[in-house]
């Protein structure tokens, strides 16, 4: 088997694992992020209503990114489901950074999301 698909692997079990103790209710939802080599992308979960609330990402047209796989991409994503989830009432969530390290891309659409008014 190929390295990179053992690592995607390794990565979907430590989600697994989080997911365990992180879930999203309609008071206080996940914030999933996902990446792949050129794209971010974040959605707003209610877990218990199974209901995606709120997305975002490096494909979204109105966000004019001309390449979704670095930290200032990142930023911006962040930023962006922080104003979507707020225009919808929803002001605290739950950070699900989806098996991923807490590092980079991942932490930079957190902190956008803090910044942008976001609590968690």
């Amino acid at each position: 088997m190929p390295r990179k698909s053992n690592r995607n692997i390794a990565r979907a079990k430590r989600h697994l694992r989080l997911r365990r103790h992180i879930s999203g209710t309609a008071q206080r939802p996940r914030l999933n992020v996902y990446r792949s080599l050129s794209n971010i992308y974040a959605q707003v979960i209610d877990d218990v209503a199974g209901h995606t609330l709120v997305a975002a990402s490096s494909l979204d047209k109105e966000l004019n990114l001309t390449y979704g796989g670095n930290i200032e991409a990142a930023k911006v994503v962040g930023k962006a489901v922080a104003e979507r989830a707020l225009a919808k009432g929803i002001d605290t969530v739950v950070y699900d950074r989806g098996g991923y390290i807490y590092h980079g891309r991942v932490a930079a659409v957190a902190e956008a999301a803090r910044e942008a008014g976001l609590k968690f």
